[in-house]
């Protein structure tokens, strides 16, 4: 194929200088994927892959549980919500019976099951309005700051502060009114705890549906199917993307033996980061928990998630590279700025005191049939329309 040919390419044609990220993301992944199977073993080296995946699946989908609910809010668009109740049902179904059987290949399998607290409802509404300013959720945030944007580095290292500080004021919170855990599959059984569920989801989806019925006339079609070029390009259908990301769940289950998440790992850098220029957090209530205390003293590669988080950046960095887009600018507003430093504060301080994100608590408890994954989910819906009619005083659009 010559230049002339290359350049007309609507698939390769863009990727002349994206070829060092590229070069980059590939070397680093591989050099990271055999460290990692060598020194640790093959389990972490298949997570790392795992995440490497999400980042790109979350890349090309563009899955944003940050703009769908935006969507619902401002336009009354519900597809991508609604393709998040899809991803769900289909997480319970794979859920549900892998939990109840405890164990799968040596590896004991645990859901994401938390109290309904008073910390639940106000760490996910103030969650949700950091997902508005900072622009974008635990996952969102990592694989845009991945692709190259900019101000989501900004967001990031602010959701890394208010990780460290919500972890700093966990004591507190764990002193908080709350009820005691409920797990839907545990009270009514494996399939009670299933058609409740799909009850739940299909309830969401068609309430959501109304609504944009109701203000459009008609739902909007989803994304036309993938071909060669939009595969590699995207964006890809929302179904596609939703059913890659049940897949990418139900692998770190079966993996790690838990539900797959993302912050814990903001408050383990900031924490690390804090003890390398001489602060001492180790004393904290926080970090003086068994499993706590041991991911605090050793590598970060040791820590599951934060080998998928770094996995998800690189996946990101990868996908942006092959489509062309990877262009990362400097010129950020200042009032951008502003709502990214405030969003990211919200985001890791909401995520620590709610036990979880939008992955963790939302999509991972909400798959367990635990309640207070629902809980967490109206909290944060809640605070994200907050979020919304916030983002214009900052410059954002709505």
């Amino acid at each position: 194929m010559n230049t002339e040919t290359l350049s007309r390419n609507p698939v390769l044609g863009g990727l002349g200088h994206n070829r060092n990220a590229i070069f980059a993301a590939l070397t680093l992944a591989g050099l990271l994927l055999v460290y990692l199977s060598i020194t640790i073993g093959w389990r972490q080296g298949a997570l790392f892959l795992v995440g490497l995946s999400a980042g790109v699946i979350l890349y090309h989908a563009a899955f944003g549980f940050t703009a769908a609910w935006r969507e619902v809010v401002s336009t009354g668009r519900s597809a991508g919500l609604r393709a998040q109740m899809v991803m769900l049902g289909v997480t319970v179904l794979v859920f549900t019976p892998l939990i109840a059987l405890g164990e799968i290949g040596g590896v004991g399998l645990r859901g994401s099951v938390a109290p309904l607290s008073v910390g639940v409802i106000i760490g996910a509404f103030m969650f949700g309005i950091g997902m508005q300013l900072g622009g974008g959720c635990a996952s969102g945030t990592l694989f845009t700051a991945g692709g190259g944007n900019m101000r989501m580095l900004i967001t990031l290292v602010a959701f890394i502060a208010g990780s460290v500080l919500g972890s700093f004021h966990w004591a507190s919170w764990q002193q908080a009114p709350a009820l005691e855990p409920v797990a839907l599959s545990r009270s009514f059984g494996v399939l009670g705890g299933i058609v409740i569920s799909l009850v739940l989801f299909a309830g969401v989806y068609m309430a959501s549906a109304a609504w944009e019925k109701r203000r459009h006339g008609s739902l909007l079609a989803d994304r036309e199917g993938v071909s060669a070029y939009t595969f590699l390009r995207g964006p890809w259908p929302l179904l596609a993307g939703a059913l890659a990301l049940a897949g990418v769940n139900i692998a770190t289950l079966l993996l790690a033996g838990r539900p797959w998440g993302v912050t814990s790992a903001f408050a383990l850098w900031g924490s690390q980061f804090l003890e390398l220029i001489g602060f001492e957090v180790s004393h904290w209530a926080y970090w003086s928990r068994p499993g706590a205390a041991e991911s605090l003293q050793r590598s970060l590669l040791y820590d599951i998630t934060s080998v998928m988080n770094i996995g998800i950046m690189l996946g990101a960095l990868l996908a942006a590279a092959l489509a062309g887009k990877f262009a990362p600018s400097f010129r950020i507003p200042a009032r951008s700025i502003v709502a990214a430093l405030l969003g990211g504060i919200l985001l890791g301080y909401g995520a620590r005191i709610a036990y979880g994100c939008n992955i963790g608590a939302y999509f991972g408890g909400i798959s367990s049939t635990s309640l207070h994954g629902w809980l967490w989910f109206v909290a944060a819906f809640i605070g994200s329309s907050l979020g919304t009619r916030l983002r214009p005083w900052f410059g954002l659009g709505r």
